[in-house]
């Protein structure tokens, strides 16, 4: 494998991206399999991976669950105005104590935090802005936007 890193971008050749594309579209994939249609034994599929987490690009595998057979329907972003930029990183950590919030980014623009939360519905969406995210101290106000159909989820083209 030809590894090459360069200003903390990892370079990967044919094979690795072969084998990436694979296990991005299957994580649960048999190596064997992928290591027949590269053309590569399954020994050096493993060493492969082991050099691509080490280099940092693989930074884990996990299954994924779909909310909406769990019941959580509501799919909301909600840009948070804090009072002070001082008041971020106790919001953020109070924000991570509420289970439906499942991202959270420091952003440029109008907002200091933007989330993206999961409800199980409007009512619940409700409550939860109501009685969890307004109620941090700091928040000064809230902007929501309901997501009416996620259209595109993928990760980066390799």
């Amino acid at each position: 494998m030809k590894e090459k890193i360069t200003n903390n971008v990892v370079k990967v050749d044919g094979i690795d991206k072969e084998i990436l594309r694979s296990l991005m579209s299957d994580a649960r994939k048999p190596i064997l399999e992928i290591a027949r249609k590269v053309g590569i034994s399954g020994a050096a599929i493993h060493q492969r991976l082991r050099k691509l987490e080490a280099s940092g690009l693989i930074v884990g595998s996990k299954f994924v669950i779909d909310p909406k057979v769990l019941g959580y329907k509501t799919m909301a972003f909600v840009g948070v105005y804090l009072d002070k930029a001082v008041s971020n990183p106790r919001a953020v950590n109070q924000l991570k104590q509420i289970p439906e919030v499942i991202e959270c980014h420091y952003t440029t623009g109008n907002w200091s935090i933007f989330i993206k939360i999961l409800c199980k519905d409007n009512q619940h969406l409700m409550q939860v802005l109501n009685r969890d995210i307004q109620a941090i101290e700091g928040v000064s106000r809230t902007e929501t936007f309901i997501s009416l159909d996620q259209q595109i989820d993928r990760q980066i083209h390799i």
